[in-house]
Formats: C-alpha cells, structure tokens, sequence
C-alpha cells in the first residue's frame, strides 16, 4: 500500500541477535519518515537507535547495516563504510544487527504531448525503471521529479507555468533554441524559476532521431537526479495510504535528544 501511494519508507529486519535480546534473526519492522514504526526489532532502546537510523537512511537513499551494542564506549566499537554502530547503555546485555534497507518511489516523469519524442521519452523512461505519466490536462502531480513538455507549440507556456506553480525542479522544454527562448521570455520567469527550465532540454551528443534525442533528455534527468541532487516536488500535505490500519503521517525532520538517565539518543515526541 505504501509502494502504491508512492510513500518512502524504510524495511528493518534483524539479521543476527546475541542474546540477551527480545529480538530474534528475521524480525521485520516498517519504518516511516515521520519516526512510525510497524513490526518488531527489539526493545525500546533498540527501536530508537532504528528510527534514528531510518531517518538518514531516507534522506541518503542508501542501506545500512545497523549494530546496536551494549556498554558507553561508542569508540571501542568504529563505524565502517555501510555500516554504523551505536552503543545503548540500557541495553540488557545483548547485541543486534539490523539491516535498514530504503524502499524509496521511483522517479516520477510526466510527459506531455504524442509526438515521436514523446512516445520514445515514455519507453527509455520505463527501461530505466521510472515511473511514467502520460500528462493531458494542465495538471501537474504531486511528488513529480520531472515535467518534459513535447507537445511542439501547443500550450507550452501553460505547462512550464504549471509545472514550475507545482514546485517541479526539472521542466524541460522540447523546442528549438529559437522558440524555446521565446517561450522563455513569454513568461518573464524569475531568476530562481528560469534555473528549473531547460529550454532545449537534453545533453548535447549530436542527436537527430527521436530516440537519440529522448536519450540525450534523459541522460540530462539521471545526471540532474545522481549529481545535482534532483528531488521530486513535495508530495500532498496529507498522504492517502494506510500503513496497517492507520493513516501515514507525512515525513519530518526528526528530533532527538540525550536522556539523562542512561545516555541513550531518544526521539522527542508526544509520548517521550
């Protein structure tokens, strides 16, 4: 359900437990961005220590190998390349390794118009496992990487404006220099908004055909989205799945703290 409504989250299974611990190998858990936790992967302290993780799992997009050991010498115990380590005082003793892997949605490009490069953008954008919307009336989704206007003079000031209200970082024009400057202008873009639109869109590598040209777009969107950091626009205030029951809260920047007692990191909530 959380794939479908396009919600990250993350999977938390337990992949080794040293007793004593609560948890046991296989244990699974869902994590959500909002600090939400489904399923099973320990005690409080070590459920903290994965909600704390999951956050940045999130925000890097790439797994992590979590070791959740007892004593207060964090440094007897150094993280290495894909794994962490985090050192709980109130443990009982036990150790556990949790394995977070992100189940991010796919990037998601609305293609607007039927023109050859339109129909060879939505087949190279399916091979590279993107999810596709063919876009027909003036609307942009919510959570949309990339808004791609080759509808060839028909409405394409409406769709730039459109996909820039919308918050799109990436609204690529499929047009000449000559009239894609002119569409420019036509808006009187702001600084800020002009950086979002690329106007002809695509890499230059000499392309002719609609497949090369729809190559060279996308090969623009992966290196906007690999190095440039590209983020889809913000998803609705209120996301519409259901995460066993209950409606996913939208993701936040968690907040977390030292308790006093045993020194253990904690996230702030209502129930803390």
């Amino acid at each position: 359900e959380l794939s479908a409504a396009r919600v990250p989250f993350v999977r938390a299974t337990v992949v080794r437990a040293q007793l004593p611990t609560s948890a046991e190998p296989g244990d699974t858990a869902v994590v959500l961005g909002d600090g939400t936790i489904d399923g099973f992967v320990g005690g409080q302290c070590a459920e903290t220590s994965v909600i704390v993780a999951a956050a940045d799992v999130l925000a890097s997009g790439e797994a992590l190998l979590l070791r959740v050991l007892p004593g207060d010498d964090p440094d007897t115990f150094p993280d290495t390349p894909g794994a962490r380590t985090v050192v709980n005082p109130c443990l009982s003793g036990g150790a556990v390794e949790i394995f977070l892997e992100p189940q991010l949605p796919a990037p998601l490009v609305a293609i607007v118009g039927a023109s050859p490069i339109a129909e060879a953008l939505a087949s190279f954008a399916k091979a590279l496992s993107y999810e596709v919307e063919r876009a027909t009336a003036v609307a942009v989704m919510p959570g949309t990487t990339a808004v791609l206007v080759a509808t060839h003079g028909h409405d394409e000031e409406a769709w730039v404006r459109a996909a820039l209200d919308a918050g799109v970082g990436f609204v690529g024009l499929i047009a000449s220099p000559t009239r894609g400057a002119a569409v420019i202008e036509s808006l009187g873009l702001t600084d800020a908004e002009r950086t979002r639109v690329h106007a002809p869109v695509g890499l230059w590598i000499g392309a002719r055909t609609a497949d090369e040209i729809a190559l060279s777009i996308l090969a623009e969107i992966v290196q906007a989205i690999r190095l440039d950091g590209l983020q889809p626009s913000a998803p609705t205030a209120e996301p519409q799945a259901v995460a066993f029951g209950r409606a996913a809260a939208p993701a936040h920047e968690l907040v977390t703290a030292i308790d006093p007692i045993c020194g253990m990191t904690v996230v702030v909530a209502d129930t803390t």
